[in-house]
């Protein structure tokens, strides 16, 4: 392989390398390895929460037949960071935290904010909802009305 062969510009559009025996080329190895690199670091910094993942924070919902459940991970932030908001067809969770910090001489100042909107399905009673935050997880409770708990028809599953 020719050093022009790595430079897409230099490639000869006509006469493209052969592509099957690039996992025995040491030189196409370190690329691949290089670009997952990069990839992984920038990748961090696309994401409000540093690790996380590039929509925000983790976020895990459920269903029971009594309530639909929200649990969102949010390390460092506090309480008094978050706001929770439900309407009849959305519950919406914003947060925003702001370090600052000065050490000889030098100010460093960081901001970390999401924003999640989630559908909430028919038959929550938005009312009753409740919040707790605990440990860094925040928890949101929204409970099933009446009408929407009656309407729940178990079916039994049988083996075929």
């Amino acid at each position: 392989m020719a050093f022009s062969d790595l430079i897409p510009w230099g490639r000869d559009r006509n006469n493209m390398p052969d592509r099957r025996g690039d996992d025995d080329n040491p030189m196409m190895s370190l690329q691949r390895d290089l670009n997952r690199v990069f990839e992984d670091f920038w990748g961090r910094f696309d994401s409000p929460f540093g690790g996380m993942a590039a929509g925000g924070p983790r976020t895990d919902i459920s269903e029971t037949d009594e309530a639909m459940l929200v649990s969102v991970d949010l390390p460092g932030l506090d309480d008094k960071d978050v706001e929770v908001n439900v309407t009849d067809d959305m519950l919406t969770i914003r947060g925003e935290h702001e370090e600052k910090s000065e050490k000889e001489g030098f100010t460093s100042q960081s901001r970390r904010s999401f924003h999640r909107m989630i559908p909430v399905p028919p038959g929550v009673d938005a009312e009753k909802a409740e919040a707790e935050f605990k440990r860094g997880v925040l928890t949101v409770t929204l409970p099933k009305t009446e009408e929407a708990r009656a309407k729940v028809k178990r079916i039994d599953v049988k083996s075929g």
